[in-house]
């Protein structure tokens, strides 16, 4: 028997999105449905699975790599926002020290970002030439927690816009490697031209997609690719845009006028099918913790409630390999004082946190 106390969580346990239970326990970190004997103490309130933050960066700031000292801080900002699973969309930081804090939010880790050479922020990325793609690959997929993280495209100086950073060959090659080692390959895009290459040779995910057009939407429905809006994350394009104006006009043009119709491309794939998850791109310029207001950008793009609910709990857990409440599972959950489903603003004022049964936050 370990040292953590019995938990009982009584009120609404949002065990999926219409199955909802009036109790738990945490018995030993795990979550079961069968009233121990030992005597609990107990949490009130309605329950959701800890929050999925799909696209998280622990252990990158701005200007690259961080210390362990900042790391931690950022999962705990993370954790008590209510984000207990990160799928970490690259880092360069070793961050697996985290894995034995019980503490911390769970990491799924992509390894680092994988950019073409000169064509990404400053030391992010290993930043490589088409020819070492498939073995950067190989590297990071046996580094990483099942996943691997491709720059798929980003500005082309001499173009002054955004630009495809790989060819086609060398792509399919790539995602082919990764899923002989057993991961899937994700790859950050903003704009259009790299996503038809990128799906036709078998990518899994896309960040950020605000790209996709009436072409490419069906395309990524009839391959079940998902993609990771990162909404909050494109709230800032304006911003850039300004920033790049005289330097770049061609570039800041084409992020404005991705910028201005995001909510219309998120709620145009969605209609279509396409697997839809929440992430919020924190770490690199943004703040950690901003998984609620993620799920809020959903529900403005249209999306309805429930599935913006699904997108960062139920549904992102089950995408991610990764369980929800259900017997034996991880006790990772989080309370609310009042109901998510009918307001998601909720989720931005957790009453309580529970990492492996024991009350955090």
């Amino acid at each position: 028997m370990s040292d953590h106390a019995v938990l009982h969580v009584k009120g609404r346990v949002l065990v999926g999105p219409e199955d909802v239970r009036d109790e738990l326990w945490c018995v030993d970190g795990r979550v079961t449905f069968d009233r121990p004997a030992a005597e609990a103490v107990t949490v009130e309130g309605w329950v959701l699975p800890g929050l999925v933050d799909a696209h998280c960066h622990v252990g990158l700031d701005r200007h690259g790599p961080v210390d362990e000292a900042t790391s931690e801080k950022q999962a705990l900002t993370d954790r008590d926002a209510g984000t207990l699973l990160i799928r970490d969309a690259g880092s360069p930081s070793d961050t697996r020290w985290i894995d034995e804090r019980e503490d911390l939010p769970k990491i799924i880790r992509a390894g680092r970002h994988i950019a073409r050479t000169r064509r990404y922020i400053r030391n992010y990325a290993h930043e490589i030439e088409p020819a070492d793609l498939v073995a950067y690959v190989g590297r990071e997929a046996r580094r990483g927690d099942g996943w691997v993280k491709l720059v798929g495209d980003w500005i082309d100086r001499e173009a002054g816009d955004l630009t495809a950073c790989w060819p086609r060959a060398e792509v399919e090659a790539a995602i082919a490697e990764a899923h002989r080692l057993g991961a899937r390959v994700t790859a950050h895009c903003f704009a259009e031209d790299s996503l038809r290459d990128l799906v036709e040779a078998g990518i899994d995910c896309i960040e950020h997609a605000t790209g996709l057009t009436e072409d490419t939407i069906p395309l990524f429905a009839e391959r079940g690719v998902a993609i990771v809006p990162t909404l909050v994350n494109i709230a800032t394009f304006p911003h850039l845009a300004d920033g790049g104006q005289e330097k770049f006009p061609r570039w800041s043009a084409h992020m404005r006028r991705l910028h201005e119709r995001r909510y219309d491309t998120v709620r145009a794939a969605y209609d279509a099918g396409v697997p839809v998850f929440v992430g919020t791109d924190a770490g690199g310029s943004l703040a950690h913790g901003l998984v609620a207001e993620e799920v809020e950008e959903l529900t403005k793009a249209g999306i309805p409630p429930i599935e913006a609910l699904a997108a960062t709990a139920w549904g992102a857990r089950a995408w991610l390999g990764r369980p929800s409440l259900e017997e034996g599972a991880p006790a990772d959950l989080v309370v609310y004082g009042e109901d998510p489903r009918a307001d998601v603003r909720v989720l931005a004022a957790p009453r309580r946190v529970v990492v492996n049964g024991r009350v955090v936050g």
